[in-house]
């Protein structure tokens, strides 16, 4: 419902194209040549730098208090901003102003509340109390990584707008791009895992950390030490901190980076925290998003961790994988560990023409469009591979990576997770938020447990999560 006469500005329901308003100015002011000195419009470019300038202040506020890393302990509300008040308001700027109507009334010029007796007397002690720099600490972090450059521009701090919706490369981050470039490099010298965002589920604190380190660096071989150091570190100081469980993204749990997350479980035995890998719940995901009857499926990526583990979950269902292997001794290691009776359904295949006659792909190793054209048409691809597949064939149907919805009693949630729609996170994310509800107390690391898959997933759904 819009609102009353009066109650806001006419351009209010136009949303971002209320700046189109500004054209008929733009258009006057290089059709006189404002610029000019002696140019009798020469007012119009100083009112176009006034917008322009109040717009750098707005972003440049805006910017400086969505960094949890700085400005965290001085909030002085310490619930997150969700994404309604993202949509609705642009100048959420006073706690104080909006809670307690008869003060505060001039928020840009806070001299004019002093020599008029208007400011809240409410107004030092919470100065002095948030500058006591008070740390809240989390119950579960969720250890993130920048996937690229480009997606790095995608957090609170540095468009809080843009960051409140999925992902996908725009024309306005090409001009940001080089920038964004020096603070890659920047980070990669000196930074350290830092706090991106935040949210609370059910009177809990959860937070987003993020490894200051990129996917293609994840795949050079003189980095490993450096972003294994770096997640211990997170993981150590989580420990000291007080978390209660703290879950890996993608990359940094890679198999070949540090086993799952094994390393740091053997190297610190006595850790409070929980290390969690989110494997679990991933696996579930992905095996209840195929279809019920299915007689046969194709798997890549066969031999990893979650290939592995699906593979093992679908031949006791008796289902028939064809896995996609080259390497035989790998393959029968799998199988060997299946119950005898039902090491039948494991076949293993070395050509992406064995699969020309199914219809059901699981891909855990990316596909080039010359390997998707074995599959016939109609097929559907569910996909564990990071970065996800492209689609190149019409004729088929591609999922999107293992994700859940968060209940809907979360708050403070204002940011999206990479492209995933607003609300959903990587199935990895909530495997960890699973296994902090559920109060688990052991490490989720290294090779999945099938029998717990049924497990997590039935818990994830009696806690409100829903496939996404």
């Amino acid at each position: 419902m819009g609102a009353a006469l009066l109650a806001s500005w006419p351009w209010d329901n136009l949303g971002f194209y209320k700046y189109v308003l500004y054209g008929p100015l733009v258009g006057k002011a290089v059709a006189s040549r404002a610029w000019e000195a002696a140019s009798p419009d020469r007012w119009i470019l100083l009112l176009l730098l006034l917008f322009g300038l109040r717009a750098l202040t707005y972003q440049l506020w805006s910017s400086f208090s969505n960094m949890l890393f700085a400005t965290r302990r001085r909030r002085v509300v310490r619930d997150g901003v969700d994404f309604d008040q993202i949509d609705k308001e642009w100048d959420w700027y006073h706690a104080i102003h909006h809670t307690k109507k008869e003060a505060n009334f001039c928020l840009f010029m806070p001299l004019f509340d002093l020599l008029g007796g208007t400011i809240d007397r409410r107004s030092w002690d919470m100065q002095r109390k948030m500058s006591a720099g008070v740390d809240e600490v989390p119950d579960f972090v969720f250890l993130a990584h920048v996937v690229d450059v480009m997606q790095s521009l995608h957090v609170p701090f540095v468009m809080r707008t843009f960051a409140s919706t999925p992902f996908s490369v725009q024309l306005f981050l090409l001009p940001m791009w080089p920038f964004a470039f020096l603070v890659m490099l920047a980070m990669w010298v000196w930074s350290k895992t830092f706090v991106i965002s935040c949210y609370n589920l059910r009177g809990r604190l959860h937070q987003i950390w993020a490894v200051p380190r990129y996917g293609f660096q994840y795949f050079l071989p003189f980095a490993k030490d450096g972003i294994n150091r770096q997640i211990e570190l997170a993981i150590l100081r989580a420990d000291k901190m007080g978390v209660k469980v703290l879950s890996l993204a993608a990359l940094n749990k890679n198999e070949a980076l540090n086993g799952g997350g094994t390393l740091f479980v053997n190297k610190h035995p006595d850790l409070r925290v929980r290390v969690v890998h989110g494997n679990t719940l991933t696996a579930a995901v992905i095996l209840n998003e195929i279809p019920k009857g299915t007689a046969e499926v194709f798997l890549t990526g066969a031999t990893s961790k979650l290939g592995r583990a699906i593979a093992l979950y679908l031949c006791k269902k008796r289902v028939r994988v064809m896995m996609m292997t080259l390497s035989t001794e790998r393959f029968q290691k799998i199988q060997k560990e299946a119950p005898a009776e039902f090491q039948q359904y494991l076949v293993q295949v070395t050509k992406y023409r064995s699969a020309q006659h199914c219809r059901t792909w699981i891909v855990g190793k990316w596909l080039s469009p010359r390997e998707q054209r074995w599959a016939p048409p109609g097929t559907h691809f569910h996909q564990f591979v990071v970065p996800p597949i492209i689609g190149f064939r019409r004729d088929c149907t591609y999922g999107k990576l293992a994700a859940m919805r968060l209940p809907k009693d979360v708050r403070g949630l204002g940011a999206c997770e990479y492209s995933l729609e607003r609300g959903v996170v990587h199935a990895c994310h909530a495997g960890g938020v699973v296994h902090f509800l559920e109060g688990y107390t052991h490490h989720e690391v290294g090779a999945i447990d099938v029998d717990r898959i049924d497990v997590v997933w039935e818990a994830a759904l009696k806690h409100g999560l829903r496939p996404a």
